[in-house]
């Protein structure tokens, strides 16, 4: 069973000393140095121009991975303050003898809530699957004898969660420790605590993909061992059970994906304003004042007002089933996520399949991640290619202008194996936003020499 006392820690990657919490500052906690670190990192800026649902988007009031990313981790904040206020009723020790408030739950939940699509590649989704597509069938299948079987699958199965593990973690020359994040944060972000073997299809939620390389694997399972997260002993490899805080980022994700991602919809034109109501009327029937609702003359106002109604309605339920699971959750045993256990479960489905069918099937979307494929996989052609050929002593001269040009190794760890090399790659390539991913590939494919007509 995990102990709150002990899942709350405040230690540092790198730490000498015990980080007590009745020593903590008051006005700069160490939870909220987290966030600050986490917000001024050059890996939360390039979120600015990621795709969230609509590639390159040039419209102003659609989401991008920072826009959701700040609304995510203030839904976040709700969650883990309302689920802290209740935690410190029902175990008062935490406060009485170790100083913990309910603002530390909120964070602790608000700075991994922030960061939890700070490793996801440009294009949205189909960003994961182009770099995983061109290790598993396109031209970097050919590294594949050089691995073991758990490196090609962190490459074949590459995952954001892993990569953002890694980018917050990994020491850089000169870096130690990455970002230096509080174990509690780094417990609450790692939404799926194993490595990418073994692969299973159904099992528990934690289960479902991976959150670690190779790479970090001795700072992942430090990060487990501190806060005293079980082991789920998965057939020779490193897996624990989440840590609960876990619970609630994942439903503020859920939450703020479901309604803002529908809302989107909406504003684009991709589903009509009627709909808004329709959907979402069992969410905020107690709490709406029709007439109010019905004197907003903008659509966007309206649509803002109910937007805003949903989403605490689904906050307070999911509190309600966190404290109601809370035992199973510190034993390990909920295998589902918060807002799979809601009252609301049916009107959430129903949002989640129109979004797919009028939102992420929607020819826009379609066709940029298709560029994105074509993109992604190009740069990372020329990228291990030439890497790889530098560490086995055969750049050519392109290979060295390749590396000359492209920033690839600039704040990455030292690499010294075929593995690591095509691990730097791949997280150069998944670190590029949208639109500098485009520029680069117009460089190495020659189109900007075209463009300016060279």
């Amino acid at each position: 069973m995990m102990h709150w006392e002990q899942l709350l820690s405040l230690k540092r990657q790198g730490d000498t000393h015990k980080r007590l919490r009745k020593e903590q500052d008051e006005t700069r906690l160490g939870f909220e140095v987290d966030y600050d670190r986490i917000i001024f990192s050059p890996y939360f800026r390039s979120l600015q121009d990621k795709t969230q649902v609509i590639p390159l988007s040039k419209t102003d009031f659609v989401h991008t991975r920072l826009t959701h990313s700040l609304e995510v981790s203030v839904v976040g904040r709700s969650l883990g303050r309302l689920a802290g206020s209740r935690l410190l009723e029902k175990h008062p020790h935490l406060r009485e003898v170790h100083g913990y408030q309910f603002n530390d739950f909120g964070a602790i939940v608000a700075a991994a809530a922030l960061s939890h699509d700070i490793g996801n590649p440009p294009f949205g989704h189909s960003g994961e699957k182009a770099i995983g597509t061109f290790f598993a069938s396109g031209p970097g299948s050919k590294y594949k004898d050089a691995l073991t079987a758990k490196q090609y699958a962190d490459l074949v199965r590459f995952e954001g969660n892993a990569h953002g593990f890694r980018l917050l973690t990994a020491s850089r020359e000169g870096i130690p420790g990455g970002l230096r994040l509080s174990y509690a944060t780094l417990g609450a972000f790692m939404k799926y605590p194993k490595e990418s073997l073994p692969h299973r299809k159904g099992g528990p939620i934690a289960t479902k993909k991976f959150g670690v390389f190779q790479t970090e694997v001795a700072a992942f399972g430090e990060v487990a061992q501190e806060l005293g997260l079980p082991s789920m002993n998965l057939e020779s490899s490193m897996a624990y059970h989440r840590h609960p805080l876990t619970y609630l980022v994942e439903a503020a994700d859920d939450i703020c994906y479901t309604i803002i991602d529908f809302e989107d919809g909406i504003n684009l034109g991709l589903v009509p304003e009627e709909y808004a109501l329709e959907y979402l009327i069992k969410l905020v029937q107690d709490k709406i004042n029709t007439e109010k609702y019905r004197g907003i003359p903008h659509m966007q106002d309206r649509l803002g007002y109910l937007r805003a109604i949903a989403i605490g309605t689904l906050v307070q339920d999911a509190v309600r089933v966190f404290m109601e699971e809370e035992e199973a959750i510190l034993n390990g045993t909920l295998d589902v996520a918060l807002l799979d256990k809601s009252r609301y479960r049916a009107q959430i489905e129903d949002i989640i399949d129109l979004s797919v069918e009028r939102i992420y099937q929607a020819p826009e979307v379609v066709e940029k991640e298709v560029a994105g494929y074509k993109i992604l996989s190009d740069i990372l052609e020329v990228s291990t290619e030439a890497l790889v050929a530098r560490l086995e002593g055969r750049a050519s001269s392109y290979d060295k202008l390749i590396l000359q040009m492209l920033p690839i190794e600039q704040g990455q760890p030292t690499a010294t194996t075929i593995y690591e090399v095509l691990l730097q790659a791949c997280s150069y390539v998944a670190s590029l936003s949208d639109r500098a991913a485009v520029h680069i590939h117009n460089k190495i494919s020659g189109k900007q020499l075209q463009d300016q007509n060279l």
